[in-house]
């Protein structure tokens, strides 16, 4: 009788055990659903946590973008392709960049770069409204492009234009523009570094570039670089990336160069850098300077009927089979020239009809000549 009842009571102690077992196996496996159904019942918005007021330096951003953005422009470039078999001409998309408003009378800068090859220009508007775009004129050397579009009602505001000369390294940067064709993109940085050098698509040298950390991808080019005032320094024209993306180097070509050529091709339809009158010569010019151990440009040739020879200066002669060195130009004005590239920028500087005093150097003495430019 007691074994029945101890072997009953095993039993019964094993049941429990399983039942125990089961349930806790159960728990275990349907436990995550359980826990998402509670969790689903107890969903509610979250109280919001009182922000504050915006940062100055955020209310600075704001007001820079609101102020600058409606006066940017989007540039969309067309090529026309011809198909073999039907000879048929159709125009495509090409490329997108940027520009911004410069006048009242529909005249748009943009990156010469950008035009480059394109059969048509459309210019699309903050407010969406799109105009087929006429080339008034570029400058390659400098990468600029004057476009314009029909004077029309409400036509966005100019940006205000600023100065590039007194800038400082570390001033905040503004690029707004349509990278990969995001319309309207603002990003912000400061101003790296001044009077950067990069070589353009043509061969040329542009000189005197801004260098900033502000992101300028594909697609900026040709909108405007602006400064803590929202006044334009500088329009984006190029990005060092060895992979075709932002990588914190950016340059852009400073608003006194823009200032002092845009307004030429305007009138003219294009730029034309005012000339001595000389003949300079890159190889002939370093070995002259060398064996005179002097720096400057040496004037090669005197151009017939030119400012430079009204004003007396003298080229190279040969005399028995030996090179005679001419005049050597050391100076314009406060400007020192060392080398060919020094006495081009340092042209850019004036206009055609300004009188400079030309320093040069002849037979051991430095004196100054006057001279108009042509």
């Amino acid at each position: 009788m007691e074994k029945d009842f101890n072997g009953v009571s095993l039993l019964r102690s094993i049941r429990i055990l399983l039942l125990i077992l089961i349930t806790l196996f159960a728990l275990f496996l349907f436990l995550p659903s359980i826990e998402n159904i509670w969790a689903s019942l107890q969903s509610e918005p979250r109280s919001i946590t009182a922000r504050g007021s915006l940062s100055a330096s955020e209310k600075a951003n704001i007001e820079i973008f609101q102020q600058s953005s409606p006066s940017v422009v989007y540039i969309t470039t067309l090529e026309d392709t011809l198909n073999l078999w039907t000879r048929d001409i159709t125009r495509i998309p090409r490329g997108t960049g940027s520009g911004f408003i410069w006048d009242r009378q529909g005249h748009i800068i943009t990156n010469y770069h950008a035009l480059q090859g394109a059969s048509a220009v459309k210019i699309r508007l903050s407010d969406q409204r799109t105009f087929n775009a006429t080339l008034i004129g570029a400058s390659p050397e400098h990468d600029l492009a004057v476009l314009r579009i029909p004077m029309i009602p409400n036509m966005p505001n100019p940006l205000s234009i600023g100065t590039s000369h007194d800038l400082q390294v570390g001033q905040m940067t503004y690029a707004i523009g349509n990278p990969f064709g995001l319309d309207h993109t603002l990003t912000t940085g400061v101003v790296s570094a001044l009077n950067r050098t990069l070589v353009n698509n043509n061969g040329s040298t542009i000189e005197g570039l801004i260098q900033t950390d502000a992101a300028i991808n594909p697609g900026n080019s040709g909108g405007p670089l602006l400064d803590s005032a929202g006044r334009l320094i500088g329009i984006n024209t190029a990005l060092y990336s060895p992979s075709g993306t932002y990588s914190g180097i950016g340059f852009a070509v400073p608003v006194d160069t823009v200032n002092r050529i845009v307004p030429r091709i305007i009138k003219e339809g294009h730029y034309q850098r005012p000339k001595l009158g000389i003949t300079i010569n890159e190889n002939l010019n370093k070995k002259i300077t060398k064996e005179l151990d002097i720096s400057g440009v040496a004037v090669i040739e005197v151009q017939p009927n030119s400012a430079a020879k009204r004003s007396g200066l003298r080229g190279v002669t040969i005399q028995n089979n030996t090179l005679i060195s001419g005049d050597i130009i050391v100076g314009i004005d406060q400007h020192q020239i060392e080398t060919t590239q020094m006495l081009l920028s340092t042209l850019e500087r004036y206009d055609i009809g300004d009188t400079v005093q030309v320093k040069i150097f002849r037979k051991g003495q430095v004196r100054e000549v006057s001279l108009t430019l042509e």
